[in-house]
């Protein structure tokens, strides 16, 4: 994981924590105080931001690409926690309680991401108490979406899960009309977002084309039908 050229650092920095829910209230001069001490980093495809069990270093935001937060099961397989993406934050919750990282995080294609230091940070909450409010609600954010996540999960089979993804990015989910959808993440990427392993999701895609709800050319899929292909989420 590599650390970006200084000459990028500034003006990316600022930008990325501008973009992040948990920095939207602060002031200028606000955001330029944690830029000062925050850093911009490069992670390859593949790398790990850190693993389970290990210090608790600092928190995360994601400027551009993808990070998977997941756990290792009994098996061995990884049980997928979250995807975040461009301007989420992650592992903040850790900062306090000093008991390490709970899951591991690992990129999943190209990215950078902003390193806020846990001791810096530490010290500014303490002179900015509005501040810990403002994490207090990301936490309970994040809180919502595992707990979405695991009811989906628990309730809807792959198909009926990469169904609903689909129909979501048609631009009108009650048409019988085509819709082309452009994928804009790898398929790697897809079954992160998805809590699958990609073998899954390309079974799952091959069985929607085999129903006939889909048509794949690359990056491209037509969805040929979206109020019948919507009939797959009805019971989620």
């Amino acid at each position: 994981m590599a650390r970006v050229s200084t000459t990028l650092s500034d003006a990316a920095c600022l930008a990325a924590l501008r973009s992040c829910r948990l920095f939207e209230s602060l002031r200028p001069d606000d955001l330029r105080r944690i830029a000062d001490f925050a850093r911009l980093r490069r992670v390859p495809k593949g790398a790990f931001l850190f693993r389970e069990g290990e210090p608790t270093l600092g928190f995360y935001i994601v400027r551009s690409g993808a990070i998977h937060v997941h756990r290792l099961g009994a098996d061995g397989r990884e049980k997928g926690i979250h995807l975040f993406r461009a301007g989420e934050s992650l592992a903040e919750a850790t900062l306090a309680e000093g008991l390490g990282y709970p899951a591991h995080a690992c990129a999943v294609e190209p990215s950078v991401v902003v390193f806020v230091p846990r001791d810096d940070f530490m010290d500014l909450l303490k002179q900015r108490p509005d501040l810990s409010i403002k994490m207090l609600a990301s936490m309970s954010q994040h809180l919502r979406v595992l707990v979405n996540a695991l009811d989906d999960m628990n309730r809807k089979d792959v198909e009926t899960r990469l169904a609903h993804w689909l129909v979501r990015r048609c631009p009108d989910p009650s048409s019988s009309e085509p819709a082309v959808i452009r994928l804009d993440v790898t398929q790697t990427v897809l079954a992160a977002e998805l809590r699958v392993r990609q073998e899954t999701l390309s079974r799952a895609l091959q069985r929607l084309r085999e129903l006939g709800h889909l048509a794949i050319e690359g990056r491209l899929i037509t969805v040929a039908n979206t109020a019948r292909l919507r009939t797959l989420t009805a019971e989620g």
